[in-house]
C-alpha cells in the first residue's frame, strides 16, 4: 500500500484529498504546515508528498527541496498544488524539481489521475530527484520560435497537463487554444491505454487530419510540446528537430 502524505493549511482541501485517495486504497498522512510536515517526513517515508504552494509558514517550493535534499527521500515526487499556475510558478517549480503541478480547484479523478502518474514514473525509475529533467525558460521562447520556423510548421505550443498554455509560436491565436485543449485530452486517453497494456507513459503521438497533422512529444513530466504541421512531408524533419530541442530543454541537473 503506498503511503502519501498531504500538506496543506485548508482542512478542507485535506479532507477532500484524504478521502479521495483512502477510497483508492492508499495509506494518507496528513500536516497542517510546511514545518509539521519537515517533522514528520523524515520518519513517515511517504512514496509521495502532496504539497500546497502557498502556505503561511513553509511554501511548496521549499518542501520539495528538503524533499530532494534528504538522502532517504530524494527520490520521492512531489505533486504541487495551486491556484494559480503561470510561467513564473512553473520555473520555480522546475527549479526544485517537483514531480508536477496540479491546478487548484481540482476534481477527484485528476487528482486520483496525477497520483498514479507519478507513483508509475517512481515505479519505472523515473521519479523526480537530483538528475531529474528540468525545464530551461530563458531558451524556452526562442526555441520554440526556432521549431516554428521550419519549413511546414504552422504552430507550435507547450501546454501543461491541463490544456493550458505555458508558451506558443508561430500562427498563434484560437489555434492556440484549441491545440493545447485537444493535446490534453489526446494525452490523457493515450496515457490510459498505455496504462491498461502496462506500456508506461506517452512518449509522443501523431494525429493526422485533412489538411495536416498535430505532432504530440512528451516534455518531461508536466507538460507536451504540440506542433502542428501543414504538410505531411515535413514531419521527419519536424520530429528530429524536436527531440533534439526537447533534449536541450529538459536536461540533467
Amino acid at each position: 500500500m503506498a503511503r502519501v502524505l498531504v500538506v496543506d493549511d485548508s482542512i478542507a482541501v485535506r479532507k477532500m484529498i484524504e478521502r479521495t485517495l483512502e477510497t483508492k486504497g492508499f495509506e494518507v498522512l496528513a500536516a497542517s504546515s510546511g514545518a509539521e510536515a519537515m517533522e514528520r517526513l523524515g520518519s513517515a517515508r511517504p512514496d509521495l508528498v502532496i504539497c500546497d504552494i502557498v502556505m503561511p509558514d513553509v511554501d511548496g517550493y521549499r518542501i520539495c527541496e528538503f524533499v530532494r535534499a534528504h538522502p532517504a527521500l530524494s527520490e520521492t515526487p512531489v505533486l504541487l498544488l495551486s491556484g494559480m499556475v503561470n510561467n513564473a510558478v512553473l520555473e520555480r517549480a522546475a527549479e526544485v524539481c517537483s514531480g508536477d503541478i496540479l491546478r487548484k480547484p481540482f476534481t477527484a479523478d485528476n487528482l486520483a489521475r496525477k497520483v498514479d502518474e507519478l507513483l508509475t514514473l517512481r515505479a519505472h525509475g523515473a521519479a523526480p530527484g537530483p538528475g531529474a529533467e528540468m525545464v530551461a525558460p530563458p531558451k524556452l521562447k526562442s526555441t520554440l520560435t526556432e521549431l516554428a520556423a521550419l519549413s511546414g510548421v504552422r504552430l507550435v505550443a507547450l501546454v501543461d497537463r491541463e490544456g493550458f498554455l505555458i508558451e506558443t509560436a508561430g500562427e498563434v491565436g484560437e489555434a492556440a487554444e484549441m491545440t493545447g485543449a485537444l493535446a490534453a485530452r489526446l494525452v490523457e486517453s493515450a496515457e490510459g491505454i498505455g496504462r491498461d497494456m502496462e506500456r508506461g507513459a506517452l512518449s509522443s503521438m501523431i494525429l493526422g487530419y485533412e489538411d495536416g497533422m498535430v505532432l504530440l512529444h512528451r516534455a518531461g513530466t508536466a507538460a507536451t510540446l504540440a506542433v502542428v504541421l501543414r504538410e505531411e512531408s515535413a514531419l521527419g524533419t519536424v520530429r528530429d528537430c524536436v527531440k533534439r530541442s526537447l533534449s536541450e530543454l529538459f536536461r540533467p541537473v
